[in-house]
C-alpha cells in the first residue's frame, strides 16, 4: 500500500482513539485529544502533497481520502453534539450529505469518470474545518486545568450559545446547499456512471 493510502488508513485509526480521549474524564485527556485531532488533520495535509508531488494517485485512495475526512469532522461534530454544544440535527444533515456526495462521487471515479471537487464543496470543508477548530480550541481552554480563570472565562463567552447556534446553522444550510448544486451540476455524469 502506497505511503499516502497508509496516512488515509492512519487517519481512520486516529478518528476513535481522538473521540476516546476528547470525551474521557481523565487528567490531560482533553488536550491528548486536540493533538491526536491535529496530527490526524496533518496526515491529510500530508497525503495529499505526496499524492500530487509524485502522482501516488490510486482509486482506492480518491475514495477513502475524502470519506477519511468526513469520518474524522464528523466524529468531531459528534462529540459537540454529545457535550450539548452544537445540535444534533444539524449534524446528521451534515454527515449524511458528506457521505452521500463522497460515495456518489467515489462511484462515478470507479466508473472511471471524473468527477471534479467543485469550488463551493472546498469553500464548504475550509468552513467547517475553521469551525471546528475554533470548537476544539475555545472548549478546551474553558475546561484545561492549564487555563487560568480569565482565559476560561473568555472562552466561555466565545462559546456563547446563541452565537454558536446560528454559525452552526449557516454552516448546515451552506453543506445541504453545496450538496445539492454538486449533484445538479453533475446529474448527467451520475447517470451515465449507473448506465455503464
Amino acid at each position: 500500500m502506497l505511503l499516502p493510502n497508509q496516512l488515509t488508513v492512519l487517519r481512520i485509526i486516529l478518528t476513535p482513539v481522538f473521540v476516546y480521549f476528547f470525551l474521557a474524564d481523565g487528567d490531560y485527556h482533553l488536550e491528548i485529544s486536540i493533538v491526536i485531532y491535529i496530527v490526524a488533520a496533518l496526515t491529510d495535509w500530508y497525503d495529499g502533497w505526496l499524492a500530487r508531488k509524485f502522482n501516488y494517485i490510486t482509486a482506492w485512495g480518491k475514495f477513502w481520502d475524502p470519506m477519511a475526512d468526513k469520518i474524522l469532522t464528523s466524529a468531531a461534530f459528534l462529540c459537540f453534539v454529545i457535550l450539548d454544544i452544537i445540535p444534533l440535527w444539524m449534524v446528521l444533515l451534515i454527515v449524511l450529505r458528506d457521505l452521500f456526495v463522497t460515495t456518489v462521487r467515489g462511484y462515478v471515479d470507479y466508473k472511471n469518470l471524473n468527477f471534479p471537487t467543485s469550488t463551493y464543496a472546498k469553500v464548504k470543508t475550509f468552513i467547517q474545518m475553521i469551525f471546528l477548530y475554533y470548537l476544539l480550541v475555545f472548549y478546551t481552554l474553558s475546561v484545561s486545568q492549564f487555563s487560568g480563570e480569565n482565559v476560561k472565562s473568555i472562552s466561555f463567552l466565545m462559546l456563547n450559545e446563541h452565537f454558536i447556534y446560528y454559525i452552526m446553522l449557516l454552516i448546515t444550510i451552506i453543506t445541504v446547499h453545496s450538496g445539492y448544486v454538486y449533484i445538479k451540476q453533475n446529474y448527467d455524469l451520475i447517470l451515465k456512471a449507473v448506465k455503464e
